[in-house]
């Protein structure tokens, strides 16, 4: 029974992506709108910066923060 439902679960799965893929427009990026205006492109060391270094460093600040405010820790050694 188990392997009929994986099967089921695989053939659907399988058939939404490939609808979703048959049915999704191309995104036509080389074609401008009106009104469109796109500033200058971003160095490699601006992409890193904003897509690697600033979430691994919001990460870091968000983990430091639950890490110091813990008062798990405080209550438990009372017990």
């Amino acid at each position: 029974m188990d392997k009929k439902n994986a099967l089921r679960a695989g053939a659907v799965a399988a058939g939404t992506t490939l609808m979703m893929l048959l049915m999704s427009s191309p995104a036509l990026a080389l074609t401008r709108d009106d009104g469109d205006d796109p500033g200058s492109g971003l160095s490699v060391i601006d992409t890193i910066g904003l897509f690697v270094l600033a979430p691994l460093a919001l990460f870091a600040i968000i983990a430091g923060l639950v890490v110091v405010l813990d008062k798990s820790r405080k209550t438990a050694k009372k017990a």
